[in-house]
């Protein structure tokens, strides 16, 4: 099973949690791509399970510099995929990740779980959710 995780972090803390999924899916078996975003290309749809991991920003929105156009690249060959998301914000109720949920589930892909948020740094709790998620990718 080929797991390919794709974020973008400002602060570090969307990294801290691609690092947790990618530590979950490695140790349920699957053979794992941890990539910034700035390093993945359409090559990333070889793989079974997709996950990606982008923080809130501005008004709840996708990163807009490189996440939101490599996103926008490849969402027409989301179908039939297995994805997952996740990522941290600092203001707001989590309005982009739903919004970000809908838009993975109109492009035909098969949403893994509701996406994963955190609030700022990744504490021990959500570490931990963040390496569950991985497992449950990787099965």
């Amino acid at each position: 099973m080929k797991v390919t995780i794709v974020y973008w972090s400002g602060t570090g803390n969307t990294e801290a949690m691609a690092k947790a999924v990618a530590e979950g899916a490695e140790s349920a078996g699957a053979q794992v791509a941890l990539l910034p975003v700035a390093a993945a290309g359409a090559d990333v749809l070889e793989s079974d399970i997709l996950l990606f991991g982008c923080p809130a920003m501005g008004a709840e929105e996708l990163e807009e510099g490189e996440f939101e156009p490599f996103f926008a690249s490849i969402e027409a060959n989301l179908s039939g995929k297995r994805v997952g998301l996740f990522g941290s914000y600092d203001w707001g109720d989590g309005e982009w990740m739903r919004t970000w949920q809908a838009r993975v589930l109109e492009d035909g892909a098969d949403l893994i779980g509701e996406g994963l948020i955190c609030n700022n740094a990744p504490d021990g709790a959500a570490l931990a959710a963040c390496r569950a998620l991985g497992a449950k990718a990787a099965v």
